[in-house]
């Protein structure tokens, strides 16, 4: 029973962090990891494609073995960030909803900017 509700939480992690792509408020990276940690759990056919089959994988490889993203990823998914905050900034009209995605904004930057950035050469102190 344990087994089929992993499966159920990964897939629904899953959808999740696709939406998290497109979506500015929605993040991708905490439901990839609980979709990779799930799979891990209840089936590794799962896990395997989301490791080394899926898009993500890479990245997900990356943080489990450094705990960092790889070389270049940090600037395509500040220069993300920053679209789509601006996009959503222009579309709503509404004083205090800018002023909280505006917040959301800084600390989200200020996560990412001090995220590690990791070659995979390099070995983690």
């Amino acid at each position: 029973m344990q087994r089929y509700i992993l499966l159920i939480l990964g897939w629904l992690a899953m959808v999740f962090a696709i939406l998290g792509v497109v979506l500015p408020l929605l993040p991708t990276t905490p439901f990839l990891l609980l979709a990779a940690w799930c799979f891990a759990r209840s089936s590794p056919r799962f896990h395997h494609w989301l490791l080394y089959r899926s898009a993500f994988g890479r990245y997900i490889r990356h943080w489990q073995q450094h705990r960092a993203m790889p070389p270049g990823a940090k600037g395509r998914a500040i220069l993300v960030i920053l679209l789509s905050f601006a996009f959503s900034l222009w579309m709503v009209k509404i004083l205090w909803v800018r002023l909280m995605l505006l917040v959301i904004l800084c600390l989200l930057l200020i996560f990412m900017i001090r995220l590690p950035v990791i070659d995979d050469g390099q070995e983690t102190r």
